[in-house]
């Protein structure tokens, strides 16, 4: 058996966006574009729409039975999804919503000296809102979480530990190995684990740079 020295912790992280809706302008053709006009475009329409998007969701998690769990400042929520998945036999496909504040981009209308509306501006500094974090599992890769907020121009971020997404091609893969949480203590055949990393297989980077391959220069202690 080979033990691999593996950083901890190795995850790919992507963030996604509407793109015209990081600017004002581009918000406000975003907003016409999809109502018409810019009748209701004011703070309070755009508050209304945060809420309905929390509204449907949380109308939909009631009716397919998937728990929400509101996480309190500092919680870390891959490990509150991690026992999830250890305490309950989670079918693929999302399985846990959680639910915390987090800063995010929000647009707010600054009103002419006659009432009429003028600029967007970003509301400075960004303002704590709920965002939601959405746990996947997924066969061909442990699990991946999509961390969305509800206020436009919905910031969201696609999440996914490698360490989980290689152990789940190596198990399918038929390839021997241990491991201690996050980390790969010992590996049978460690050529064809790192085989999966380098083919993509693994998804454990998604763009990051080649040096960080943790399967680069392996270790082999006695």
């Amino acid at each position: 058996m080979t033990t691999l020295g593996v950083p901890d912790g190795v995850q790919s992280v992507c963030n996604a966006y509407l793109s015209r809706g990081q600017a004002g302008g581009g918000f406000r053709v975003w907003w016409r574009e999809r109502y018409g006009s810019d009748e209701n475009l004011d703070n309070h329409h755009g508050m209304r729409m945060a809420g309905r998007f929390s509204r449907r969701l949380r109308a939909w998690v009631k009716a397919n039975h998937i728990p929400v769990v509101y996480c309190s400042p500092g919680e870390r929520r891959h490990e509150i999804a991690e026992e999830h998945l250890s305490t309950t036999k989670a079918k693929p496909g999302l399985f846990l919503i959680l639910v915390s504040k987090a800063p995010a981009l929000v647009w707010e209308a600054q009103p002419t000296g006659t009432g009429k509306l003028g600029q967007w501006v970003p509301q400075d500094p960004w303002p704590y809102v709920n965002h939601d974090s959405f746990p996947i599992q997924d066969p061909d890769g442990g699990y991946v979480t999509i961390k969305m907020s509800g206020h436009p121009p919905f910031g969201a971020q696609v999440i996914r530990n490698g360490h989980e997404s290689v152990a789940a091609q190596a198990h399918k893969a038929g390839v021997e190995f241990t491991q201690q949480e996050n980390c790969f203590t010992a590996v049978r055949r460690p050529a064809e684990l790192a085989k999966i990393l380098r083919t993509g297989r693994g998804f454990w980077c998604l763009g990051a740079p080649e040096h960080n391959d943790p399967f680069r220069a392996p270790e082999r202690l006695s």
